[in-house]
């Protein structure tokens, strides 16, 4: 499905960008030659049953996209809260969905500061009133995060963020998928030498 010619370089073709908040889910898509990133659809979230990913997934599966970011809030200095458990709980369940339904798209974080902040600051600045942004700001934020994320894939010549991982055959079925880093993606020196 995807481009990829070894593990350094990242995956060429329509990648969706998504922003999971407790309410909605926004997701965003990029062009196949990873130019620009577009909103797409804003999803109510659905945490008891998780509806949500299934759409996401069926999303992923008709465009169809080689690559997911999902968006990992950080505070300013870098450190992960319960938003960002939420965020990688949710990477977790769509790598779930996808291997369920047979797909090989890989997941990724992205960090992901003050991506709503900047979609409300834009949807302000393109005219929108205060009081439509909700229909959107989600959308819009996956937006931004896809855009960084290609952006840097593109500037590094490498994939980027914090690949989520299904756990093996072999290991117990209740245990949860595993996070890696991409090359050369995070400044922490302990993730830097993992590769996809």
């Amino acid at each position: 499905m995807s481009a990829r010619t070894n593990d350094d370089v990242y995956p060429r073709g329509i990648k969706l960008g998504v922003d999971v908040g407790t309410v909605r889910v926004g997701l965003a898509q990029c062009d196949p030659d990873g130019i620009l990133a577009t909103p797409f659809k804003t999803v109510g979230r659905d945490a008891k049953k998780n509806s949500d990913v299934r759409v996401v997934v069926k999303h992923a599966a008709e465009l169809p996209a080689v690559q997911i970011f999902v968006g990992l809030p950080r505070t300013m200095k870098g450190e992960e809260r319960g938003s960002a458990a939420m965020a990688t709980e949710y990477a977790m369940l769509l790598v779930g969905e996808l291997a369920r339904v047979g797909l090989d798209i890989p997941v990724n974080l992205v960090d992901e500061r003050l991506s709503t902040v900047t979609a409300h600051r834009n949807l302000h600045e393109a005219g929108m009133s205060s009081r439509n942004h909700r229909k959107v700001v989600d959308q819009v934020a996956a937006a931004g995060i896809l855009q960084h994320a290609i952006d840097m894939q593109k500037a590094r010549g490498t994939d980027i963020g914090r690949r989520v991982q299904a756990p093996a055959e072999s290991a117990k079925p209740s245990s949860a998928p595993t996070l890696q880093a991409a090359s050369g993606s995070e400044p922490d020196s302990s993730t830097r030498g993992l590769q996809l």
